[in-house]
């Protein structure tokens, strides 16, 4: 079976690893996906965007990509969509037109929740099947035979939680995956390691970044000691700071106490805050909130985000009571999602 593969994220590659190791070895991967992941038509590395003026730039070449994308399709079998609603549902919709029979299952929906719910109509008429890795998703959509809570990647991702709270002596600091988000972090982290005489830095970098991409976008990490493992990382550390993103449900869900910060261009900042209306951005406190449970760690953004305010809130928060809500968080997933995605797409 000849499956096209749409996964443009960094983290959406990582559960489509785990997920292909639950297909048999006649599934053939063509598309856009990690070239760890086999021979991609196209590599995932030139094609992340960050924000609406990166992504305005970027246009014209996603609209070719998305010609060529419909183009693979006539030889797939069938279509993995995964994440990246800005490119993915226009490809599906083109895809649908050209070849009305072709299955599409979506991985990873697009976050109708957060905003632009008008996608969950179109998302139910153009895809075939709908795997949901948010518990509450699946009320919203009306046509319940299509969608289905698969379970969370993470949960099959992370193979160790911890069983109490540890004092290692390290903190871990993880200013994101994204150049803006790099830069915009790294000095701040910079003047709060100093703040920690006693303890030792672990600075997590993506795998995928080069020596000389590191010293041009992080800047002077001379205090830090690198880490490329996030999962024993986390595990090792007793605390951790860490920029907006998966990330910060993968510390929830290990276990290790951490303030999420997140610093945006100003522009990007000031149209997200008009269009997106929920009341957090850290999955963890979304999920706890739709629990109808206090929220289980702090989240700061913008000018808020100094050296001084991250200490405080590290000097002030709760260990305990995070720890004791992780387990509730790792409750409410219920399972990882890698093994029933994948026997949706074999049947």
């Amino acid at each position: 079976m000849k499956i096209l593969v749409s996964a443009l994220e960094t983290s959406s590659n990582i559960h489509l690893a785990a997920l292909t190791k639950h297909l048999s070895s006649e599934h053939e991967l063509i598309g856009i996906y990690d070239k760890s992941l086999g021979n991609p038509n196209y590599d995932i590395t030139q094609l992340a965007i960050m924000g609406f003026v990166d992504a305005i730039k970027k246009l014209p070449f996603f609209l070719k990509l998305k010609k060529e994308m419909v183009e693979l399709a006539r030889d797939a079998d069938k279509v993995l969509l995964m994440d990246a609603s800005g490119f993915n549902l226009p490809l599906a919709k083109s895809i649908r037109k050209k070849y009305p029979e072709k299955e599409i299952i979506y991985y990873i929906l697009p976050q109708a929740w957060v905003w632009k719910k008008g996608r969950i109509k179109k998302l139910e008429k153009i895809c075939d099947k709908l795997c949901s890795i948010i518990p509450f998703e699946q009320k919203l959509y009306t046509n319940k035979e299509k969608i289905s809570y698969v379970g969370h990647p993470l949960l099959d991702e992370i193979h160790h939680f911890k069983s109490n709270l540890n004092s290692s002596g390290t903190i871990a600091f993880m200013p994101g995956s994204r150049k803006t988000e790099i830069t915009n972090h790294m000095p701040v982290f910079r003047e709060l390691g100093k703040k920690f005489n006693d303890k030792t830095l672990l600075l997590i970098i993506p795998s995928k970044f080069d020596d000389e991409y590191i010293e041009k976008t992080y800047g002077d990490i001379s205090d830090f000691t690198i880490s490329r493992d996030t999962h024993n990382t986390l595990q090792e550390a007793e605390f951790a700071f860490i920029c907006s993103g998966t990330a910060t449900l993968e510390a929830a869900l290990i276990g290790t106490p951490f303030i999420l910060s997140y610093i945006a261009k100003s522009f990007d900042y000031f149209i997200g805050s008009k269009i997106v209306k929920i009341p957090y951005i850290g999955l963890a406190n979304i999920f706890f909130d739709k629990m109808g449970k206090p929220i289980i760690h702090k989240e700061l953004f913008q000018e808020n985000v100094t050296a001084d305010s991250l200490y405080e809130e590290y000097s002030n928060m709760d260990r305990e009571k995070f720890f004791q809500n992780s387990q509730v968080l790792r409750d409410y997933l219920q399972n990882g999602s890698s093994l029933k995605v994948a026997q949706i797409i074999q049947n």
